[in-house]
């Protein structure tokens, strides 16, 4: 795995890069015939074009190196994941943080590492689409993209979450995110004192704990997502081939 750091393009901040290539060796033909019809730059040693991987919320990139090692391997070509701001080794949140803040680093992303290939996860499903609509992607597959259409996504928002984690709230924040946006499944269901009680538990876990930590951020990401609410005829123009997968 290597590790660099790239500016922004607003110029305030910068996003920790984490990068997998396969093995040297011969590749797949076909790999090869999609890199000997790039460009120099974008050609490495005839492993194609790059995927860059963006991940959901409440978590950071490390939970995805796994996958991108692993998709890097199969296919013979550089996979590469970065930190979105507000964890991790980037730049926090900034003020006037939108859609357009994530959409601007994904291009920047794209750009440093020669890549053409988006693979997007839950809210970084929605930065995916959103930068197809103006960023060249050649080709994209999003899984659970949490994108709002017609409001859909508004009449499931609490406002409960936002005055939790302002007021410090913790527990209260992780049980409204989860039973009014339904992120769990059946376990969404359960009442909020039950919820509170599985924050309680799931906050001894590592990966609860780094939860609980980024949730200021998923506050200022659904406010991102309300605020793009868009129609469906909003991504009509938009040319690039796409699989959008949904599961639990």
């Amino acid at each position: 795995m290597e590790t660099r750091t790239i500016s922004t393009d607003d110029g305030e901040g910068h996003l920790e890069l984490h990068s997998f290539r396969p093995a040297a060796g011969p590749a797949p033909a076909t790999t090869v015939a999609t890199a000997a019809a790039l460009p120099g730059s974008q050609r490495g040693a005839a492993q194609g074009p790059g995927i860059v991987v963006v991940h959901g919320t409440l978590v950071t990139d490390a939970l995805y190196r796994p996958f991108a090692r692993q998709i890097s391997r199969l296919l013979g070509r550089p996979v590469h994941c970065y930190n979105r701001r507000g964890r991790a080794g980037s730049s926090p949140q900034p003020p006037g943080y939108s859609a357009a803040t994530e959409v601007s680093d994904l291009a920047a992303v794209l750009r440093a590492t020669g890549s053409s290939d988006v693979v997007a996860h839950s809210y970084g499903g929605f930065v995916a689409l959103q930068a197809a609509r103006t960023v060249p992607i050649r080709r994209m597959v999003t899984y659970d993209a949490a994108v709002s259409l017609s409001g859909n996504l508004t009449r499931r928002w609490r406002p409960e979450l936002e005055r939790s984690v302002a007021a410090g709230e913790l527990d209260d924040a992780w049980a409204h995110l989860v039973q009014g946006l339904e992120t769990a499944g059946p376990v969404s269901k359960l009442p909020l004192g039950a919820l509170r009680m599985l924050s309680i538990l799931s906050a001894r876990t590592s990966m609860g704990a780094e939860m609980r930590e980024l949730l200021p951020t998923a506050v200022v990401e659904m406010r991102a997502v309300l605020d793009a609410d868009a129609e469906l005829a909003d991504f009509a123009a938009v040319t690039t081939p796409t699989l959008m997968l949904s599961g639990g």
